[in-house]
């Protein structure tokens, strides 16, 4: 797969990455001309029953209380009697659990892999909404089924008015710019921070293409801890050349400098920062998503199945990616990184490059008996499985 030059809908990604991306909203009509939701109310309601998925019912008024919040795993009950008055289902990571819907992610791969989050499909009756709120992400809403309408615009932050009483950052006195109505196939690009607020006009489905934005006490917390399994930290600090203090309260520069001197010498390493980015930038959301193989295969296994014809595809909750390291590629895969040398290097934009990738081309590479092994040790992990 090649990185598509243009969204759904024909916008070129240059023109839309230039003028839009966390810039202003975009309504493409006909992003996906025809499109039938690949997924049903019925289907939604019985993964809110499953453990392993991540669900929510939002009800805007219940008991008197605005806005209220419920999580799922529900019981098969709770949509037999559904809440009273305007209520919305979502389901979080549909992606991970239907493979049509992962393969929607394939037409949003002009932005890097792991920028790409997941797909989220609400539910709601006519009248069912989230209440007007804000993200701190950019969002593509794909309307999959019915139609809802969107008041959108106005940058908000953390001061803007929220309603009380409710678990939920609803946002109050809030005065959208625009306003549209999406049918099956319309799409709507939000940037950060922009407020929005859908309502079903009848039964409908939006799904949400989220991306990744981690915030800077994740990257400065998840870096540290991997340095410090990383690299040895067990020396303590020294200070031979101590000076009589002037005042003993008195933390003196020279202190200040060694500090400044020890961090920055951990922070320089930019192997160090790749390695640790690419395994952060992969990890599944949780341990539920990417399962081992059972049973488990060995490397003859999989060639036998390759020989076959078998086709292998990523686990649809599995994130790939790759970066270059002077003369070694690593390559990382849900959380895990494998150094590849010589002839193997390519094996990483191969697997990196489509949730299919090339199978004439993975046969040939498999040739390589390291190589085998670790399609084998991917495959055991529940990163990839045949079709």
């Amino acid at each position: 797969m090649t990185v598509p030059r243009q969204l759904p809908g024909g916008l070129s990604a240059e023109t839309f990455l230039r003028e839009y991306w966390q810039k202003k909203p975009l309504v493409i009509r006909q992003a996906f001309p025809g499109f039938q939701s690949p997924i049903t109310a019925d289907e939604l309601a019985g993964l809110a029953c499953e453990e392993a998925v991540e669900s929510r019912i939002v009800v805007e008024e219940e008991n008197g209380h605005p806005w209220q919040l419920h999580n799922g795993p529900f019981s098969t009950d709770r949509f037999t009697a559904p809440p009273a008055g305007n209520w919305t289902l979502l389901v979080q990571g549909l992606d991970h659990w239907v493979p049509e819907v992962a393969d929607l992610l394939d037409h949003f791969r002009f932005v890097p892999n792991w920028r790409l989050d997941d797909i989220m499909a609400s539910y709601a009756p006519p009248g069912g909404s989230v209440g007007p709120h804000f993200d701190q992400y950019d969002v593509f809403l794909l309307q999959a089924q019915g139609h809802r309408r969107w008041k959108f615009g106005g940058q908000c932050s953390k001061q803007s008015p929220r309603v009380d009483g409710t678990p939920l950052r609803i946002l109050d006195d809030w005065e959208p710019e625009e306003e549209v109505l999406l049918e099956p196939g319309d799409m709507l690009y939000l940037p950060p921070a922009i407020g929005h607020h859908g309502v079903a006009e009848d039964h409908c489905i939006t799904l949400s293409v989220g991306f990744r934005a981690p915030t800077v006490d994740d990257v400065l917390t998840s870096f540290t801890d991997f340095l410090c399994s990383e690299t040895d930290v067990s020396a303590h600090l020294r200070d031979p050349d101590l000076k009589l203090p002037t005042n003993p309260g008195a933390i003196g520069k020279e202190v200040l400098q060694q500090l400044e001197s020890i961090l920055r010498e951990r922070l320089a390493d930019p192997r160090q920062l790749a390695l640790w980015f690419g395994q952060f930038s992969t990890s599944p959301k949780n341990s539920d998503i990417v399962v081992p193989a059972e049973p488990p295969a060995s490397t003859e296994d999989l060639l036998e199945a390759l020989s076959d014809g078998g086709s292998l595809r990523w686990n649809e909750g599995s994130r790939f990616a790759y970066t270059e390291l002077g003369e070694q590629t690593a390559f990382f895969v849900d959380g895990e990184r494998y150094l590849l040398n010589g002839d193997a290097r390519s094996l990483a934009p191969l697997l990196c490059s489509d949730s299919r990738p090339d199978m004439a081309e993975l046969r040939r590479q498999c040739e390589d008996p390291a190589l085998a092994e670790l399609m084998t040790v991917l495959y055991n992990q529940g990163s990839v499985y045949f079709e």
